[in-house]
């Protein structure tokens, strides 16, 4: 007979459908506290820096949910990325050469009416994406002489006025 333990747990990778579902509600809670902890910066930039950690996250923690690596272990694990990402972003605040290392610098696409066609190709955006961000975000149709278009260290593109 099973204990309460093995019912609501499991263990290995052979998990009952209850014991998965207890350990993603466990998962989820523990991830929640881990990111609320680690800052608001995890999922509001949304740069490539930031991403690596959702990856991370979700790589480490699905091992612990389906019993593939002892739960602990991946909290664990969870908790040193949460970690790491949170001192490297502080440490990017007094060191700016390493935020522009690990994010860029923005590229500037279109500037006194002009697009930068070298700039487009190396953001790998057409001039139909510009436009359309435009489009989107100022509710207009052209692109004005006195607007400039950039896109971002996290991938947007930003219109400003000059």
């Amino acid at each position: 007979m099973q204990s309460i333990f093995e019912l609501f747990w499991g263990e290995g990778e052979k998990l009952a459908p209850l014991a998965m579902a207890t350990r993603a509600l466990a998962m989820f809670w523990l991830l929640l506290a881990l990111l609320r902890a680690g800052g608001r910066r995890s999922f509001g930039r949304k740069s490539s820096f930031d991403s690596v950690l959702v990856m991370m996250l979700g790589a480490v923690a699905a091992r612990g949910v389906v019993g593939a690596s002892p739960f602990g272990s991946t909290l664990a694990a969870c908790g040193v990325v949460v970690v790491i990402h949170r001192l490297i972003g502080r440490f990017c605040v007094t060191q700016p050469w390493l935020g522009t290392l690990l994010e860029g610098e923005p590229v500037p696409l279109y500037v006194s009416g002009k697009l930068l066609p070298d700039n487009l190709k190396r953001a790998t955006i057409s001039e139909a994406d510009l436009l359309e961000s435009h489009r989107l975000e100022r509710q207009t149709q052209e692109l004005s002489p006195s607007v400039d278009a950039l896109m971002e260290r996290n991938g947007r593109i930003s219109f400003v006025e000059r």
